[in-house]
């Protein structure tokens, strides 16, 4: 069989906003062979701008408005790397990240998103919450919403600060939940109009399974008072004479009724100068121009879209307000092969509103102009539109359509926003079939040396072709070996980004290579040793070492053992010298990052090239051989404890299926990269009998070993065990680990196997676990005493799954038992 065509380009996308989302289904359907994609965020789920303002009102669940980026990066073929950047290396052509190594790149295109600007105003940044970055404004809307949940009779009052689009749909539509969330609203309330003098429209919603409605689709609807609240009171700032400038005069002018109609209070004119905090009453004051001062239990920033503040100091070419300048091929003035699009962006040939209609006309121009630069092709220019129909969510079933200077008000406008909205989310959870990849642009990359020319050099035009690449076959055996320049650039990268680690016994190491590594044993200890190997179940290099060390170190821990010394296998994907140096140095970092904790020395290891990325370690360890912990030690009535949630078998085989949600398996993951290492000295200090690691024989698999092994029975409490988020939700969809069929055969050792094999737990017990936590049993006046230290440890999952029996079924030793 043909091995893949090697990579020897790296697209890298900076931000997973609404043009880069477009670009990656795009590029999913045709990918450009060759050529190595990543998508840089710190957001696994980007929030569709369209829907946010009825998720704010409740119409719309999370998941309907929001883009999950790790099935869209799946579909892709996307490397996704859960990061922030934070600054650019241009002579160095490298992405600089917060908790990454740099990460290189050959083309690169950012679309982050704007902020609000809160920075001028003494006190914003303090005690306002900013409509930017969108989980934190919806955590603090929702703990706002939980409040009056627990103290309904309190009063409220909430400030918007900001007048413009943005800030109108955000008041209406949390005056929206709120009518929603208090008291009865079939009351007739003082100073305002009663329900049954507004009209059927403005006082129900439709509740047809067309229409949307704050219970969903086919929800029985909810009758709203338009006149004011009786438990909260909503005050929007704004700075100019008008609400949603820019708008024509009839919506401007409706926008200012429905507010005055739903007792909003709406202050004109009035810039807000600094915001402070009242101690005694724990209230942020807002502070007018005018002298104005209203007491607020939440100050929500909605002003004029700001730049990120990395981008100064980027070497890009900004305006003068910080956004990055673009001509009309999306490039940056500066660079060539750096794009730009969304609100991040300006073009400056052609200025536009910082609005996410504009961001989602780009997606196909960006998609069309990084495929033709990459091939060398010209690239087009792309012309936005002046006018743009604008449609303006003002909750309770209702919408503004405006375009020019014609407008309409009507529900009919809602269900036609919500047409086109649901549209537009559903490509990106429809994937259509791939087309098959082109044979010839290979042909146009760069050769395996070279990069495209750094801004210090003459840089690549659009019309200018990319050299060619020689590609012989890859081969087997010692001629599949890294080559010797690949490991000592990476090397050398690693060791001056991270900390040497040179015990005083590490005789031969890295740092003088040899054939082998050499340590000296302390005296009276015995050596421990173990081997894993897997290949990637995450494609972010960095990431994955941290998983697959902690994995392979589990076992040294589950003996009682301290590691030693470490060695690394190896094998990185086909591509160009130059990507396997990266790929490598980001897979070196990720190894010293996990070691570091530790104190325990990379060694040595081997390299060689195939058709994905898969990583294994000999980890090597001492201990006391009076103290080393066996699966054999268990005694009747100890307790039995997991210091890890299970699930990430059924939850990655989803994820290979495009059908987990990406924040199940980022969630995942970050238990997945937390060591055990606190963990095993919890254990030995509280005296554990026995310990093993979870992993590919999943819970039941592993208890087994030591059941048997200790002449005991154990019995496990389904209702206690730690699971991880979605686990249950993927199982119910029937998807199991390929591992599963063969991990069930332990079921003919648990006695009441029958009765329990159709609760919703039940298959985790047999789900293989990737970097697992410790099972270990503790005498049962330590348990509690352990467990609590196991959570201030950070070990949050850590629980009592069940106790362990005096010896009366040898054939069938387990028994599960469920509230």
């Amino acid at each position: 069989m043909l091995p893949p065509t090697p990579h020897s380009t790296d697209l890298v996308l900076i931000g997973g906003g609404h043009t880069h989302a477009l670009v990656l289904r795009k590029w999913g359907m045709t990918p450009l062979s060759g050529v190595r994609l990543t998508l840089i965020t710190d957001l696994v789920d980007t929030p569709y701008s369209g829907m946010l303002p009825s998720h704010v009102a409740g119409v719309y669940d999370f998941d309907a408005a929001h883009i999950d980026l790790r099935p869209l990066t799946r579909f892709a073929q996307c490397r996704l790397v859960m990061d922030r950047a934070v600054g650019l290396d241009l002579a160095n052509q490298r992405v600089l990240c917060a908790n990454h190594p740099p990460i290189a790149f050959d083309v690169l295109s950012i679309d982050t998103g704007s902020t609000p600007q809160t920075v001028a105003v003494p006190g914003a940044q303090e005690y306002a919450i900013p409509a930017k970055p969108v989980p934190d404004l919806l955590r603090q809307w929702q703990d706002f919403l939980a409040e009056i949940q627990t103290q309904p009779d309190q009063l409220r009052t909430i400030a918007i600060v900001g007048g413009g689009v943005g800030g109108v749909e955000l008041t209406l539509n949390m005056e929206a939940r709120l009518a929603r969330c208090l008291g009865n609203l079939y009351a007739e309330f003082p100073g305002g109009l009663h329900p049954k003098s507004l009209s059927p429209g403005e006082r129900d919603f439709d509740g047809s399974s067309n229409s949307p409605s704050p219970l969903g689709r086919g929800g029985r609807g909810v009758r709203a008072s338009l006149s004011s609240l009786e438990k909260a009171t909503l005050h929007l700032f704004h700075r100019g004479p008008a609400l949603a400038e820019g708008r024509n005069r009839w919506t401007r002018r409706r926008i200012l009724q429905i507010c005055q109609e739903r007792g909003i209070q709406v202050h004109l004119n009035e810039a807000v100068t600094e915001i402070t905090l009242d101690e005694a009453t724990g209230q942020r004051i807002v502070h007018g121009k005018s002298g104005l001062t209203v007491g607020c239990d939440r100050v929500f920033w909605v002003t004029n879209a700001a730049a990120p503040d990395w981008l100064q100091g980027s070497g890009l070419s900004l305006d003068d307000q910080g956004f990055i300048q673009v001509g009309d091929t999306l490039q940056t003035l500066s660079h060539p092969n750096i794009f730009a699009a969304g609100d991040v962006a300006t073009m400056v040939n052609h200025p536009r509103p910082k609005a996410g209609v504009f961001a989602v006309r780009q997606g196909q121009p960006l998609y069309d102009n990084l495929r033709r630069f990459l091939q060398g092709q010209p690239l087009k220019p792309f012309r936005p539109q002046k006018d743009f129909l604008n449609l303006i969510d003002v909750g309770h079933g209702k919408t503004i359509a405006a375009r020019g200077p014609l407008a309409l008000e009507s529900p009919l406008c809602r269900r036609w926003k919500d047409h086109i909205d649901r549209k537009f989310m559903a490509l990106f959870t429809a994937f259509p079939a791939m087309k098959s990849t082109p044979s010839s642009p290979h042909s146009r990359l760069p050769t395996p040396d070279s990069r495209l020319p750094t801004p210090d050099s003459r840089l690549p035009t659009p019309d200018s072709r990319l050299p060619t690449p020689d590609s012989p076959m890859p081969c087997s055996g010692c001629g599949s070996k890294i080559g010797s320049t690949v490991l000592s650039q990476a090397l050398r990268r690693v060791q001056q980004d991270f900390p040497h680690l040179a015990p005083q016994d590490l005789l031969i190491g890295l740092e003088s290579p040899d054939d082998a590594a050499v340590m000296a044993v302390p005296p009276g200890r015995v050596m421990v040793h173990t081997v894993d190997f897997f290949p990637a179940l995450v494609d972010d290099p960095f990431v994955f070492a941290q998983i697959a060390l902690k994995h392979g170190l589990s076992d040294l821990y589950a003996m009682g053992s301290t590691p030693h010394n470490v060695l690394a296998m190896v094998q990185l994907p086909y591509a160009t010298p130059a990507l396997q140096v990266e790929t490598l140095y980001q897979l070196l970092s990720g190894i010293h990052k996990g070691l570091l904790p530790t104190g325990t020395p990379l060694v040595g290891g081997h390299t060689i090239e195939g058709p994905q990325l898969a990583v294994g370690f000999a980890c090597n360890g001492v201990a006391d051989p009076d103290y080393l912990l066996r699966k054999g030690g268990m005694a009747a009535g100890d307790v039995l404890i997991l210091t890890q949630a299970i699930g990430t078998g059924t939850l990655f085989a989803a994820d290979m299926q495009k059908t987990a949600k990406g924040r199940w398996i980022a969630a995942a993951i970050a238990v997945m990269m937390r060591p055990n290492h606190a963990a095993a000295a919890v254990f030995r200090q509280y005296q554990a009998t026995a310990c093993t690691d979870v992993t590919g024989f999943g819970l039941v698999g592993h208890l087994l070993e030591m059941v048997k092994a200790s002449a005991v029975n154990a019995e496990l409490n389904l209702d206690s065990l730690p699971i991880l988020e979605g686990a249950r939700d993927t199982l119910a969809q029937g998807i199991v680990s390929s591992l599963q069929a063969q991990n069930l055969q332990a079921a003919q050792a648990i006695a009441n196997a029958e009765t329990y094999a159709h609760h919703p737990t039940y298959p985790l017990l047999f789900d293989p676990q990737t970097a697992g936590g410790l099972l270990a049993a503790v005498p049962a006046h330590q348990a509690q005493a352990c467990l609590d230290r196991l959570r201030h440890q950070g070990y949050t999952e850590a629980a009592i799954i069940g106790e362990v029996r005096p010896l009366d079924n040898a054939q069938s030793p387990l028994s599960l038992w469920s509230a």
